[in-house]
């Protein structure tokens, strides 16, 4: 069809489907199945569709605004307020004015008169207002995957989760850490999720057992002591740990200096010393193979084959040993602690950015539905794990 231009009833017959079908499949959003998704996109691009910006804007008339729906816990947590307030930024330069939602969220066809498009960030399938917002009928970007049943978003704006906490737990080992653990967030959002399964998968494939030790997804200094207190008291062996919850480091360090802790070093040049790799296999009735996992919160744990760093740390025990702390999250309170925390900087401002310009790029056309873009983060290395501050 090259003589015309091509409608959106050409591309609804060659597709065999409806023309608010291929609407929503081009723009989307509404309940349309991802196989039927594709194929209405393949036939557009095969015809040679273009939509018409200035029709689709005098259908629905523009709000000027979007919304941004944070999780309940972002009040308090330094890590959304940033984020929030570089997708403002970013949304203005487009001429767009944010509107913050409230957590318990509204109805997706009230939201959708108010606003040309959503923000979601870090959804959580157990979030009852998320699945509204996803289907609310306007252009929907999320920041982090959404693992829910519902209607997908548009598009999404995403971090390697995994390959921050790997970075976290290879650098505290090369800091001389035996015995690393991880306070780990509770529920069901893609950052949870990737944390916990990546302790496991980087424990089996470095044949060291990772504690894990599960506290609320917003947990407070003062739970997060309460936890490293309870962490350390079953396994004082533990050499590292790595809380993931913004703002929840101070808590780890409290615990350490309360259990005489030193933090910043660790025991194990001390104890590589006098334990070989070979008795430490002997003494724990091993054969030079370790299935290391994440292990359970009861603080048990097997023992690493010869020349894992496992091994070693089987001699260390004592509770004036040094202590490597790091935080999954930087901020704040992990530059400001006394020592200053090393953390993973996720960059929220820039995140927010990011996510607001996803949204707005998809509401002037110039991004596909569906687009999923990658944000960068950093590791800052500080004398919480012995490295200069």
């Amino acid at each position: 069809m090259t003589s015309r231009t091509v409608t959106l009833l050409d591309v609804a017959r060659a597709a065999g489907v409806s023309k608010s079908t291929v609407s929503d499949a081009l723009q989307g959003s509404g309940r349309v199945a991802e196989a039927t998704r594709d194929r209405v996109r393949a036939v557009a691009e095969e015809l040679g569709y273009r939509p018409n910006s200035a029709a689709r804007r005098l259908r629905r008339a523009s709000t000027g605004a979007v919304g941004l729906h944070l999780p309940a816990t972002a009040t308090r947590l330094d890590y959304y307020m940033n984020l929030a307030f570089g997708a403002v930024e970013r949304a203005q330069e487009d001429g767009l004015d944010m509107v913050l939602l409230a957590p318990s969220g509204a109805a997706g066809g009230r939201i959708a008169s108010r606003v040309d498009g959503l923000l979601v960030i870090d959804p959580e399938p157990g979030d009852s207002a998320v699945p509204g917002l996803l289907d609310a009928g306007v252009p929907v970007v999320t920041g982090e995957r959404y693992l829910g049943p519902a209607t997908g978003p548009s598009g999404a704006v995403v971090c390697d989760n995994a390959a921050s906490l790997t970075a976290l737990l290879d650098h505290v080992t090369e800091r001389g850490a035996r015995r690393p653990a991880l306070l780990a967030p509770s529920g069901s959002s893609a950052w949870a999720t990737a944390l916990r399964a990546t302790a496991g998968s980087w424990g089996r494939a470095h044949g060291v057992a990772v504690t894990l030790r599960t506290v609320p997804f917003a947990a407070t200094p003062a739970e997060a002591e309460a936890a490293t207190r309870a962490l350390l008291a079953a396994d004082p062996a533990v050499d590292a740990v790595i809380c993931a919850p913004d703002g929840s480091a101070p808590g780890v360090l409290r615990a350490a200096t309360a259990l005489g802790r030193k933090v910043g070093a660790t025991s194990a040049s001390s104890a590589c010393g006098t334990t070989s790799a070979s008795s430490a296999s002997e003494a724990s009735g091993g054969n030079g193979r370790n299935g290391g996992s994440a292990r359970s919160e009861s603080g048990r744990s097997g023992s690493a084959g010869p020349g894992r760093p496992g091994g070693a740390a089987a001699a260390v025990g004592p509770m004036s040993a040094g202590l490597l702390v790091a935080s999954c999250v930087d901020g704040t309170a992990t530059r400001g602690a006394e020592p200053p925390v090393t953390a993973v900087d996720l960059r929220p401002a820039a995140y927010g950015r990011a996510c607001a310009e996803l949204l707005c790029d998809i509401l002037a056309d110039r991004a596909a539905p569906d687009t999923v873009r990658r944000h960068s983060w950093s590791l800052e290395t500080r004398a919480s794990t012995g490295s200069p501050g």
